[in-house]
């Protein structure tokens, strides 16, 4: 296929196009758009076969055969493991008579982590990948093109070929150049510096040891606990796990360093962990777990010790997720998160317009509300 002086091709496999050219698009800054990452979900079954994720990676080159532009991107026939939720707009075309899915969705599988979608080499604008994919719908008969948790940037480029804006919200910690955790305290209103502390004093107490590891320090014995906690997580949430344990073995083998697990044990014994994956000047917090219920352990290994992290690595923020106003009180404040959406069938595309109008009218009153919950002084003498 070809688009303007472009040629496009589809590909059901990463390894079609290989490590360099997606990396000299992807670039070094978030891992979860790597080679290593997308490669480690395919190879150890997460997608493909009956995921109901198949690869449908698109790659655009220039006349000179080199890849400019390749945009992970699957068929699905289902909507889950995506975090943006359209049920509703399924539902609304089939009662209709018509078919929601197949759909194409341009995501990191199971990842609500915001970051590039249209992966571009430096200075290749996004107007040709956001004209490829509305092209690869058409041509394959699909009812619609999701591309979620893109940066502003990319909504806004997609916005101007007819995609549709939504807009949602996540919970990030943002590092103000702090020393140590003392000094991001201090920029605290007192009670809430108060219950963070006595939080901590606590989940320390509780006889466990807690270590920070990257790498090559996290051992088999430490991802078989962890992937027994991520099992338990996801029964009691969603029901079944997307992430299989090989995919553990190669996110560590691929990724190394930038795997950081927030471990505590018990006699030597993993009994709950986090992981973290590094990017370029983010920690992400990923997946999380526990043997034992004890008062704190959460916050601990999932919000402090990450801000302890990026405080003593010089990370600009922390990302930790969806949901959770919880999070606020411990200085994870709100973000806005951003998808946009192109439908082929126009009465659902106004239908679907209209609706996001209003969401994102609620959304951005949502998040003012949240944000007036902010623990952060407002002057010096709190």
């Amino acid at each position: 296929m070809t688009t303007s002086s472009l040629s496009l091709s589809l590909h059901p496999s990463i390894h079609e196009i290989g490590h360099a050219d997606w990396n000299a698009c992807a670039g070094t800054d978030n891992p979860f758009t790597s080679f290593a990452f997308l490669s480690a979900l395919e190879d150890s079954g997460c997608v493909g076969g009956r995921s109901g994720w198949l690869a449908q990676h698109v790659r655009l080159r220039d006349d000179a055969g080199t890849t400019v532009a390749v945009i992970p991107c699957y068929a699905k026939a289902h909507s889950l493991g995506e975090y943006v939720f359209d049920h509703a707009w399924a539902q609304a075309l089939e009662r209709i008579g018509k078919q929601y899915y197949p759909k194409l969705q341009v995501s990191v599988p199971f990842t609500p982590v915001p970051g590039p979608r249209l992966l571009t080499r430096a200075g290749f604008p996004f107007a040709a990948p956001a004209q490829a994919l509305i092209q690869i719908c058409q041509m394959l008969e699909m009812s619609s093109v999701h591309v979620t948790f893109c940066t502003e940037a990319e909504a806004h480029a997609l916005a101007a070929q007819g995609f549709l804006l939504r807009i949602g919200q996540q919970f990030h910690w943002h590092n103000a150049g702090y020393a140590g955790f003392d000094d991001f305290l201090d920029a605290l209103r007192a009670p809430k510096r108060k219950a963070i502390r006595r939080e901590r004093r606590d989940a320390m107490s509780s006889g466990l040891t807690f270590s920070t590891l990257r790498g090559a320090d996290i051992s088999t014995h430490h991802w078989d606990a962890f992937y027994r906690f991520y099992r338990s997580t996801s029964d009691r949430k969603w029901g079944s796990p997307y992430l299989k344990r090989a995919f553990f073995t190669l996110l560590a083998e691929r990724l190394e360093n930038a795997v950081v697990m927030m471990v505590a044990e018990r006699h030597g014994e993993p009994i709950a962990a986090a992981l973290n994956l590094l990017g370029h000047d983010a920690l992400y917090g990923r997946n999380w777990g526990s043997d034992e219920n004890i008062p704190f352990l959460h916050f601990e290994l999932c919000y402090y010790r990450a801000i302890d992290f990026a405080i003593e690595h010089k990370l600009a923020r922390v990302e930790a997720g969806a949901q959770g106003e919880h999070k606020i009180q411990r200085g994870y404040l709100p973000t806005t998160t951003w998808s946009a959406h192109w439908i082929a069938h126009a009465g659902l595309a106004g239908a679907v317009a209209g609706f996001l109008e209003e969401e994102r009218s609620a959304m951005h009153s949502f998040m003012h509300e949240l944000g007036q919950a902010s623990p952060f002084r407002r002057d010096s003498a709190e």
